[in-house]
Formats: structure tokens, sequence, C-alpha cells
């Protein structure tokens, strides 16, 4: 791992940042007024609405903070070949976002509990749209893809980097945030 760069562990990521906002709200903005598909299948209607993996949905955004920043300090065109990706990965879903608008219905939590507020709070902050493919499934894929093979990081944390990234898909399709359309297509895009 070099560390020679000190401005690239945190510019890269600042970047992705940034890029990442552009297309989220960009894209929402951009298609408003446009008519949007709903993909729910039968088959998402049989997963459980779980309160309790919003901590999952919210604490992600520490995941993939560590692991891009430590993707930022790989070697050079290792570390631009990662972020090139990433740059590559949001454009595609802008793209969809704007020729292939999506939506859902989402269930309201009907809890009286600290989870069920805290989805009910990621509901008020987070319209149902911008789903396909999913920015959230694509970039903790990246998150575990980027570092899957850096012999230099311990393979408990490797491993664990999977483990997360499989949790935010869970939590994606059980915060009814996503479709099962929507996580594939993120992670295949990754």
């Amino acid at each position: 791992m070099r560390t020679d760069n000190f401005g690239r562990w945190y510019l890269l990521p600042l970047g992705a940042l940034l890029w990442n906002e552009l297309v989220f709200y960009g894209g929402r903005l951009l298609a408003r007024g446009l008519p949007h598909t709903d993909m729910t299948t039968a088959l998402d209607r049989l997963i459980p609405q779980l309160p309790w993996t919003v901590a999952i949905y919210f604490g992600c955004f520490l995941f993939w903070a560590l692991n891009y920043c430590l993707c930022a300090r790989m070697e050079r065109r290792r570390a631009l070949a990662f972020f090139g990706a990433d740059f590559l990965v949001k454009a595609v879903c802008l793209a969809f976002f704007l020729a292939l608008p999506t939506q859902m219905s989402r269930p309201q939590p009907d809890g009286t509990g600290f989870w069920d507020a805290a989805l009910r709070f990621l509901y008020l902050i987070d319209e149902p749209n911008n789903l396909f493919p999913s920015i959230h499934c694509a970039v903790s894929w990246l998150s575990w893809a980027g570092l899957r093979d850096r012999q230099e990081l311990p393979a408990w944390y490797r491993s664990l980097s999977l483990l997360l990234a499989l949790a935010v898909v869970f939590a994606t399709l059980t915060t009814k945030q996503h479709v099962l359309a929507d996580a594939a297509a993120g992670i295949a895009l990754a």
C-alpha cells in the first residue's frame, strides 16, 4: 500500500461522493415529471419489512467511506482504475434514472418503536425513486471488490467487507427501499 501521495487518499473519495450526489439528486430532478415504472414483483412482496435493518442502511455510509479511503491508498494505477469504475457505474445509473425512471410504493411501518420511527424518518428524507439500478448495492459491491484481493489487508477485514456488502443488499430489500431487480442490477453493474 503506497501512501506517498497524501492528497489522493481523500480527494478521490471526495470526488466520488460529489459525483454520487450529483447523479442521485440531479437524476431525481431531471426525471421529475417523467412517467415512472414500478418494478415490484410478487417475489418482492414476500420479502418482509424489517425496520431494524435501517441501521444497516444508514450504517453503510461508514463502510463506504472507510473502504473508499483504503482504495484511494492503493498503488496509483489501481486506485485510479477503482475510482474510474465508480465514476462509470454512477454514469450508467444516471442514464437509467433518466431513460427508465422507477418508483415504488412502500408500506408504512405500523409499529411505535425506535426502529419503526427510524424507518419512517428514512421514508421522509428519501423519495422512493431513482431505484434501478441500486446505487446502495453498486457502491457496497464496489467497496468489497476494490479490496477483495488486497493481500496487505487482513483476510478477516476482506471477509467482513463481503459480509457488509451482502448486509447492505439485504437491508435495501427489507427496508423496502429497493426491489430485487434494483439490487441485482446494482451488483451486476459494479
